[in-house]
């Protein structure tokens, strides 16, 4: 069994592959506040409700967004397993079979490296990921897997908090698709400039992105393949057909693709 821990700003998943399928997940909130000790007791009381044998876990591998987060997670391992994990950083990056350009190795997020190994990996082929989280981050790799680029904007639910933190009168509403863009009310009104604006921003983004991968890099638009991954994407699924397909769970098998192309 490996063990994974994919930290983001805003949750922690957990993640536990046997015979490359997740066997079992958990998602906890990210508290930069919270010790190794802390996170430790967390999982080792999900791990014995599920009776999750931990003698079993051969490989661990951690990516981390949030920095001060890495340290206490080393520790969790470690207690958890008694394994040193695998850091997802600059220092493996040259053994993956996507590349990340030199100017960019400290740039590029640990989590949109997994999405694009793993996207690189099922269809072997050029493509974009949208990664619907926190962010909502776009990275595109091209015929050569060499990542080209990647665009970020604030993310459905971030942009919906937002407009609701620094507003008055708005209400919160649900965050669905609406009947029309004609709102006739304000929750209408609200559901049409979110959901429907950002079917127009993220389809028009990655239109661009593929003009911009052929000019740039050769690679004929027509062979980009479309992969969308995070908690908020099923939201456009019904309303867009930009998607070639969805993949919740694409940065966890990220990972566990670059913990056998590490061998570790």
């Amino acid at each position: 069994m490996i063990l994974a821990f994919d930290i983001g700003n805003t949750n922690i998943k957990a993640a536990i592959f046997e015979n490359n399928s997740i066997i079992q997940e958990w998602r906890i909130s990210s508290d930069a506040k919270r010790t190794g000790d802390e996170y430790f007791s967390i999982l080792r009381t999900l791990f014995k409700e599920e009776s999750i044998q931990i003698n079993k876990i051969e490989k661990t591998v951690l990516s981390s967004v949030v920095p001060s987060l890495i340290g206490p997670f080393i520790i969790v391992t470690q207690k958890l397993t008694g394994i040193k994990p695998l850091i997802i950083s600059p220092d493996i990056y040259p053994k993956l079979s996507v590349k990340v350009p030199i100017n960019a190795v400290h740039e590029i997020g640990t989590d949109l490296l997994c999405d694009a190994i793993e996207a690189w990996g099922q269809f072997n082929s050029a493509c974009i990921v949208a990664d619907f989280g926190t962010a909502l981050s776009f990275t595109a790799v091209d015929k050569n897997a060499n990542i080209a680029g990647v665009a970020i904007a604030p993310g459905i639910g971030t942009a919906f908090k937002s407009l609701f933190n620094n507003t008055a009168l708005l209400p919160s509403v649900p965050l669905e698709i609406p009947p029309t863009s004609l709102g006739k009310n304000t929750i209408v009104a609200i559901q049409s400039g979110i959901v429907l604006g950002y079917k127009g921003l993220v389809e028009s983004l990655i239109n661009q992105m593929k003009i911009d991968m052929e000019k740039e890099t050769g690679t004929p638009k027509e062979s980009i393949k479309v992969i969308a991954t995070g908690g908020l994407n099923s939201m456009l699924q019904p309303i867009s057909d930009i998607f070639d397909t969805i993949d919740k769970d694409l940065t966890l098998k990220g990972m566990l693709r670059i913990s056998k192309e590490c061998e570790f």
